[in-house]
């Protein structure tokens, strides 16, 4: 074992161990201060749970992340606008999990912390590169970063619809990209540094959040997405993502999911933030499968994505064609065969057939 891999493993463990640990602690500051997510039925609500359960668990991972800058990460003009935007999410989310905010105050959260990343961090997407095209952004680069931003932080806390979704998403971009930067010999970068901090800090959450969860990352989810977006962006930069297809690939699906979404909502008439039942783990819900079984489902289907871009850097392109070809056919299926789009009332249509059968 290299030193390479012991330093990784270090770093994993500590920050797991300290984010593991602290758990318990979020749960009772959750229950003093009126974080609780209570169960409600309303139409339209994505609650599934049947009883209280504390929030802030991703205020749990935040202090495990700062207990991991201070022990592993190095001071910058970078990581200082990293940290100052990471406390304007989690404050924004903190006061949406006691109050709930409405959308349009957690946009200008998630802005004004972008605009810290961009303005002052000087951590800006100036140009990509995809399929072959080389696009430079040019004038608009600042005001894509931002939106790049706000785009991943609502597109993990929109997957946060189970136990242990939205934690075992975002570990799965971590691994897959700290492989990358391993592979790439991209040690002691600064995304490499936060990829395997933000890794231990999430999996300690998971343990505490895998079904039946204990305790929810609440509107701090935030935070999350805000690192993906983070990381992605200093991959890019540092070239460890040498194509935009990279990081769109491992989020594949919380990808298609928020675009699945969107077009719902917008055909059916409805804002795009209004919460509904017809997400990706909703349909998986309806087919029947646990809980349990459906976040496992989706996992599996993640790691396919994740898959392809290790494959696609290590420039196995053969396997990654293989994989993609597969998950596009599985998402035509799931398009045309379930209401994550338009409603099929697949039942109705079932019953009419039987009763035509029968009087035949």
């Amino acid at each position: 074992m290299n030193e390479q891999v012991i330093e990784i493993l270090k770093i994993v463990f500590i920050t797991f161990l300290f984010s593991a640990s602290i758990m318990p602690i979020m749960k009772k500051i959750a229950h003093h201060i009126g974080a609780v997510d209570v169960p409600r039925t309303t139409e339209g609500n994505r609650h599934i749970h049947n009883r209280p359960i504390p929030k802030l668990g991703a205020v749990g991972i935040f202090l495990a992340f700062l207990f991991g800058y201070m022990l592993f990460g190095k001071h910058s003009i970078k990581m200082n606008s990293i940290l100052i935007g990471s406390f304007i999410i989690v404050l924004t989310g903190i006061i949406d999990d006691i109050n709930d905010l409405r959308a349009s105050r957690k946009l200008f959260g998630q802005i004004a912390a972008a605009l810290v990343i961009v303005f002052y961090g000087k951590i800006v997407l100036t140009d990509i590169s995809i399929f072959g095209l080389y696009i430079d952004f040019g004038i608009f680069s600042e005001l894509l970063t931002i939106f790049f931003i706000v785009a991943c932080v609502n597109i993990i806390n929109l997957t946060d619809g189970l136990d242990g979704l939205s934690g075992g998403v975002t570990s799965i971009f971590y691994l897959t990209t700290g492989i990358i930067c391993y592979y790439q010999a991209r040690f002691n970068t600064l995304e490499y540094t936060l990829t395997f901090i933000m890794l231990g800090s999430t999996l300690g959450f998971l343990l505490h959040n895998f079904y039946p969860a204990k305790i929810f990352a609440g509107d701090c989810t935030q935070f999350m997405g805000f690192m993906v977006a983070i990381i992605s962006l200093l991959g890019f930069k540092g070239t460890a993502f040498t194509t935009l297809f990279v990081p769109i690939t491992i989020l594949g699906l919380p990808i298609l999911d928020t675009l699945f979404a969107i077009i719902r909502r917008f055909l059916k008439g409805q804002p795009i933030f209004s919460p509904d039942k017809q997400h990706f783990h909703h349909q998986l819900l309806g087919m029947n499968f646990s809980q349990r079984t459906t976040v496992l489902i989706i996992y599996a289907i993640n790691i396919l994505f994740a898959l392809t871009s290790i494959f696609y850097v290590l420039q196995i392109s053969k396997y990654a064609a293989i994989i993609y070809v597969i998950l596009t056919i599985l998402f035509i299926w799931f398009v045309c065969y379930t209401n994550i789009i338009t409603d099929k009332k697949l039942p109705k249509i079932r019953d009419i057939k039987r009763r035509i059968a029968k009087k035949n």
